[in-house]
């Protein structure tokens, strides 16, 4: 399976941050940490990041500041939600405001690879459908 460049965690507490890094580091996943939203403004203006795992809260903000920081820049960045609450109010929430998914915390493993195998799918799928309207419009072109 093809990786993101990297996955970066996002939390203000060491020991999630370590946890987390700790399982994707053991799945062969490259690891990036922030603890604040500024940092991940620094981390995305410097680094190929295609994934990230932010806690809901931040010292500096909430997912919601990591989302408009990932919106304009015409990649493709999903962001998995973790909280340690990860109700259905919550999840349909964090869906609502443009997150990928949300999980709880502290995360499972299972947890963890599944959201970056379904993260990689959409990648995947979304590569496909621009390959084809490519193709399409280079089709029509020549039609033309």
């Amino acid at each position: 399976m093809d990786c993101p460049a990297q996955i970066l965690v996002v939390s203000p507490e060491l020991e999630h941050r370590r946890a987390l890094t700790a399982v994707l580091q053991r799945e062969g996943w490259d690891t990036l940490c922030a603890s604040k939203v500024s940092d991940v403004e620094e981390v995305l203006a410097r680094t190929n990041v295609n994934l990230v795992f932010c806690d809901r809260r931040l010292s500096d903000g909430s997912y919601r500041d990591v989302l408009a920081v990932t919106r304009p820049l015409n990649r493709n960045v999903r962001v998995v939600v973790t909280s340690r609450l990860a109700d259905w109010d919550e999840y349909l929430e964090a869906l609502h405001h443009g997150a990928f998914d949300l999980i709880a915390s502290p995360c499972q493993p299972t947890d963890v690879v599944w959201a970056i195998i379904q993260a990689k799918r959409e990648e995947n799928g979304h590569a496909a459908l621009v390959v084809a309207d490519k193709a399409r419009s280079a089709a029509a072109g020549q039609a033309a």
